[in-house]
């Protein structure tokens, strides 16, 4: 299985590299235009969503601030014939995207909830999402079957 590892701030400034350094990657492992990008699509949405509120403070409400922060993530690529395992890693505070409820789709746009149709739609186009907090650390793995 070929690994890769990209080390970088979690800011949307890097958001260009991040996408460069999985679509190289994928490239080289011989994935197909559509699964390159629908792995891109949802590399912006986890990596967006690190950079805006993985570090961020709190306003009075408790309630994320975003963009106020910033600190380390890693994006861990590995790829085999089966599958491709996209693993997001940042030592902000706890948050599991997927205990967020999905958005009511049959709803009209204006009358859903703001927010979680981002993680809705990674979950669609990705075989299996998982979530765990380990050592102080956020860890999110996609995979994609081959």
């Amino acid at each position: 299985m070929m690994e890769q590892r990209l080390s970088i701030e979690a800011s949307i400034d890097n958001l260009d590299e991040v996408n460069g350094f999985v679509e190289s990657h994928l490239e080289e492992a011989g994935c197909s235009m559509k699964q390159i990008m629908q792995m891109s699509l949802a590399v912006e949405e986890v990596f967006v969503n690190i950079a805006h509120y993985a570090y961020s403070k709190k306003d009075a409400d408790g309630k994320a601030i975003p963009d106020t922060g910033t600190g380390p993530a890693e994006i861990i690529l590995n790829a085999d014939d089966s599958k491709i395992l996209l693993t997001f890693i940042d030592e902000g505070m706890e948050y599991d995207p997927l205990k967020k409820e999905d958005p009511d789709t049959t709803l009209a746009a204006e009358d859903r909830e703001i927010g979680g149709l981002g993680i809705f739609m990674v979950k669609k186009t990705m075989d299996d999402v998982s979530y765990r907090y380990e050592g102080g650390k956020n860890i999110l793995t996609l995979t994609k079957m081959r």
